[in-house]
């Protein structure tokens, strides 16, 4: 197993900084999310620490020894790409065993198989050991990738978006194992993605990252309850976070407040002289989810409710005091 540390991290792609000033602790078994928007960063991060890119500047340290300028052959990293990368040449069972096979390795084939028929278990593709990569779906592809990464055991995974071709169901199923077998195993894992399900459902601590920057690392939880800004709060959070305009609430606030933001759950049905009078856009019962506007401004609500408000109808919702975060003009948090 490993820790990982980032220093200084600046990688450039002609005029597009990538990553600037990128500073990161990933603990020795560390289940570790980068998160955030196409562009933000996140592969580029996980190519810098397999030695699939040379930062310009910076330091990256395994187990505080310095790799920055060492192979990935050197770093023991197994890295699960977006694309699939098998050889379709080979049978599943051989895609397993393909780098376990390397000469610098030199495993028994006894242990190779159990290793391969293990992981195969693992990820319901044991029936599929002996056809070509070739003859199987985008979803048994992707994986067989995952598991050529599994049974290396190595000091890291970097897996980038591994899931994203899979159905729902599966995709959840392998949530699920994924963390099983890291907390197993004790493996650190380095996992990007740009789905916060599966960020925080993964995540012993996640990164926030937009634009090449780090805007906020902490475990899930610290990130949904107390986010430093407008856009890392609205990246945690089903349906997303109200973002209301401070106006509404005269005099409840600092001056500074340009914006209040507070989560659908947290928005209560109000009295008939309370809170403020919205019309319904939509509204789901098995959800419990409401969406209605009220001066233009839309606002999501989950609401325990036996019937759902029909469309166009009207509801008043108020905003709890103690459930606000406020924001200034820049989208920075204020002190409550």
């Amino acid at each position: 197993m490993a820790s990982i540390s980032l220093h200084g991290i600046h990688k450039h792609f002609g005029d597009i900084a990538a990553l600037t000033d990128l500073q990161l602790e990933i603990a020795d078994g560390e289940f570790f999310v980068l998160l955030g928007p196409s562009g933000a960063g996140k592969t580029t991060t996980l190519r810098i620490i397999a030695g699939l890119e040379q930062p310009e500047t910076g330091l990256v340290r395994m187990d505080g020894e310095d790799v920055t300028t060492a192979a990935p052959a050197q770093r023991d990293c197994a890295f699960v790409f977006q694309q699939y990368s098998l050889y379709p040449h080979l049978t599943v069972f051989d895609n397993l065993a393909f780098p376990l096979r390397a000469p610098l390795r030199r495993i028994p084939e006894a242990e190779i198989r159990r290793r391969v028929e293990r992981v195969a278990a693992t990820l319901h593709i044991e029936s599929k050991l002996q056809r070509k990569a070739t003859a199987l779906s985008g979803g048994e592809m992707q994986r067989v990738a995952i598991g050529r990464a599994l049974v290396r055991e190595p000091r890291v995974y970097l897996m980038d978006e591994p899931l994203s071709s899979l159905d729902a169901k599966l995709r959840e199923e392998l949530r699920v194992e994924l963390k099983r077998l890291q907390r197993q195993s004790g493996t650190t894992v380095v996992y990007v993605t740009h789905d916060q399900v599966e960020a925080t459902t993964l995540a012993d601590r996640i990164a926030i990252l937009e634009a090449g920057h780090i805007r906020q690392i902490g475990t899930p939880e610290e990130i949904y309850e107390a986010p430093v800004s407008v856009q890392v709060a609205q990246r945690l959070g089903s349906p997303a976070i109200n973002v209301l305009p401070a106006g509404w609430f005269a005099g409840q606030h600092p001056a500074a407040a340009a914006s209040v933001g507070i989560r659908p759950e947290d928005v209560e049905l109000a009295g008939e002289n309370d809170g403020f009078e919205c019309t319904v856009i939509e509204s789901s019962l098995l959800k419990h989810h409401v969406i209605a506007e009220h001066a233009g401004v839309e606002v999501r609500a989950r609401l325990m409710q036996s019937v759902a408000p029909p469309p166009q109808s009207r509801i008043r919702l108020c905003f709890p005091a103690g459930q606000r975060l406020l924001f200034d003009q820049a989208g920075k948090r204020l002190a409550a």
